[in-house]
């Protein structure tokens, strides 16, 4: 069953109800959730979106107003978006020639249309090394003061 399809707009999931969803990838879940509760100051805020493209709920981190990135539970991994404002493309770029980030986040990088506001780049964390790439981009976000 699909996300939107488990827990639609007037049923709010439970953080153990997402966990649950997320299955094998809890460990990754929590572990980034703990960086970004910790970055932020406070746990990430369940929001519900009707976008066509990610429907359902989702959960937002912001900081100072700014968001640093929505993770979307999917069955037994998740997403997180990051937003590659044009503040921080020079840094990811220099990460790219460091051969700092995993060959997938690049791809997403650098396939990803550059728009006003930046690349959306809509990552599956499967496994800890792409993991480490979005704790990385989203550093970046902060350190260049978001969006």
């Amino acid at each position: 069953m699909q996300w939107h399809e488990a827990f639609g707009e007037k049923h709010q999931p439970s953080w153990q109800d997402i966990r649950t969803y997320v299955g094998k990838g809890v460990v990754l879940w929590d572990e980034l959730n703990s960086y970004l509760s910790t970055l932020c100051g406070k746990e990430g805020d369940l929001s519900y979106s009707s976008c066509a493209a990610q429907p359902g709920w989702n959960v937002k981190y912001r900081k100072g107003g700014k968001s640093l990135c929505t993770l979307y539970p999917m069955q037994e991994f998740f997403i997180t978006l990051v937003v590659i404002g044009t503040k921080e493309e020079s840094s990811v770029f220099h990460l790219i020639a460091e051969g700092a980030l995993n060959e997938y986040v690049i791809g997403l990088f650098t396939h990803a249309r550059p728009m006003a506001i930046g690349r959306w780049l809509m990552i599956e964390v499967r496994d800890g090394t792409i993991l480490r790439d979005v704790q990385t981009l989203v550093a970046l976000r902060l350190q260049a003061g978001g969006r």
